[in-house]
């Protein structure tokens, strides 16, 4: 319900068919509500995505509601917020199998559709976490920063496809995920978002759509030498 459905509806308003997976059904079948509004071709799925048996069945029936798949995009994430020493080892094997491990499945069967579409695209979001280390989300920067070390990866496998590979590693971004981070961790939640703020040289953390038009740019011919 945050930076994803916006990705979903930005492609969407170009033209592109779009199929969205989440956990929670409510938040995707209110998703695939917006996109039928907008009039978009769609389809939604209700997914736990580390499980790798339903991952490849959905993808093959996006292909053949479709006909094929030319956009990847992997934007789910969790992000527990604890010091390693106090993490237990269930919620870290979680995040990794989320963060990461999901990405290369989802990529390990999309890309023979793109292929044999003649290309696409797939966008990792990363984090400002996997550049940089924050206190608190080791794990999860870990895991970004393994999305980007997979996209270069990647794109050297699949270049000569005219696949590419790309991550986006946006600050902070004022989505549920902070409002949720911020609610669970702050004793005072309008300080806490003034600091954020205060951190990004512009002065202010960015906007979902901000970041949804990067992977609408990134998605597009526009960006075939990326």
């Amino acid at each position: 319900d945050g930076i994803g459905r916006v990705i979903a509806t930005t492609v969407a308003k170009e033209g592109a068919d779009v199929a969205v997976c989440d956990l929670n059904s409510d938040t995707v079948t209110e998703t695939g509500k917006i996109l039928d509004q907008s009039g978009a071709a769609s389809m939604v799925a209700t997914l736990d995505i580390t499980d790798s048996t339903r991952v490849e069945a959905f993808i093959n029936s996006v292909a053949n509601t479709f006909g094929g798949i030319d956009i990847l995009v992997n934007n789910a994430a969790v992000m527990p917020v604890a010091p390693i020493e106090t993490e237990d080892e269930s919620d870290i094997a979680h995040t990794l199998a989320v963060n990461l491990m999901a990405p290369i499945v989802f990529s390990k069967y999309c890309i023979p559709h793109m292929r044999a579409a003649g290309g696409g695209s797939i966008i990792h979001m990363s984090s400002v976490t996997g550049h940089n280390g924050h206190p608190g989300v080791a794990v999860y920067g870990a895991t970004k920063g393994g999305l980007m070390a997979l996209a270069r990866g990647q794109a050297m496998e699949v270049a000569i496809d005219g696949i590419r590979v790309n991550t986006v590693s946006p600050g902070t971004v004022d989505s549920p995920m902070l409002h949720n981070f911020i609610k669970d961790n702050a004793e005072d939640p309008g300080a806490a978002r003034e600091a954020f703020d205060a951190l990004h040289p512009i002065g202010r953390i960015g906007t979902i759509e901000e970041v949804a038009n990067v992977f609408l740019f990134l998605a597009s011919d526009d960006a075939s030498d990326i």
